[in-house]
């Protein structure tokens, strides 16, 4: 027989843990999160706030390191933008930039479609030789572009590309990553809504144009965001192909405030809030279709 009055073989012999001491613990593990979130945030803004602040000031108290200027000086602004001639670099910027997002758009969504919807001999391995790409160090490629924008390796038309528009945009028309987030994107649309434009009638110009596009504005934006900031803020190129200020961009702009007898920090600080403000708009406007372009985005393929 079995004696009742002894405790069951799946009965827990431990007490269960006190509520008060959960709440504890939980509570304990939200402020260490909110601790480093805020200790984070600061690390983070305090560059920010330097910027700013100093742009406000005269070259003296930046010799001297203050935190806030004793009077703001708005005219920094005013002498960044006219005599430093930022507004000619601030549009150079802008279409140098809008032109580059223009041809990256239209090869990465035309690739990018090629090699997630048709099927075709050899296309896993054109698109591995184009992952294998991503591998390569920027600089290792410097030299083989700049020969090949001043006509060194081909004859060009017009001559060579220094200190032209082409020299700032077509070497960056297409872009491995961007090919490869939009393929991603693309290999996941259900085959259920090719067959259906099949169907009606629609090849693949029209089941892109008027399917795919419509329902990928996530991943797009994410690659127009991607193109925006690299070509905004490129400094290297630009200052290699252009010995001139026809085409320079804003960020070569930056880089006249540093002078023989130093840095204009003031005014060096004032170029970098006009530089940064674009991006931060661009940013906020597109944040929403950004991160979901970036969770939605997976691997499949």
């Amino acid at each position: 027989m079995v004696d009742r009055s002894s405790p069951l073989p799946f009965t827990r012999s431990s007490k269960s843990p006190n509520l008060s001491v959960v709440v504890r613990n939980y509570l304990f593990g939200r402020f260490l999160v909110y601790t480093a979130l805020i200790v984070g945030a600061v690390v983070a803004m305090v560059p920010f706030f330097w910027m700013i602040s100093t742009s406000f000031m005269t070259l003296g108290e930046t010799i001297n390191r203050v935190w806030l200027p004793a009077f703001p000086q708005f005219k920094n602004y005013l002498w960044a933008w006219e005599q430093a001639r930022f507004e000619k670099y601030f549009l150079n910027t802008v279409v140098i930039s809008g032109t580059t997002m223009a041809g990256l758009l239209f090869s990465s969504i035309l690739a990018g479609y090629a090699f997630g919807r048709i099927k075709f001999v050899g296309r896993d391995l054109i698109f591995a030789v184009l992952l294998s790409t991503l591998m390569i160090p920027e600089s290792v490629t410097v030299i083989p572009n700049f020969l090949m924008i001043r006509g060194s390796i081909l004859p060009l038309p017009g001559g060579s590309w220094l200190n032209k528009l082409e020299s700032l945009t077509i070497p960056f028309m297409a872009n491995a990553f961007s090919i490869f987030l939009l393929r991603q994107f693309f290999a996941k649309i259900p085959d259920e809504l090719w067959d259906a434009a099949r169907m009606d009638g629609a090849g693949h110009l029209r089941f892109l144009v008027q399917i795919v596009l419509p329902i990928s504005k996530a991943p797009i934006m994410t690659v127009v965001l991607f193109s925006f900031i690299g070509s905004w803020n490129a400094f290297m190129w630009p200052l290699l192909v252009t010995t001139t200020d026809v085409w320079r961009p804003i960020m070569v702009g930056l880089w006249m405030f540093v002078s023989e007898a130093g840095p204009e920090t003031h005014y060096l600080m004032a170029g970098s809030v006009i530089t940064v403000i674009p991006v931060l708009l661009l940013y906020f406007l597109t944040q929403k279709q950004f991160t979901e372009g970036i969770a939605t985005t997976g691997l499949k393929g």
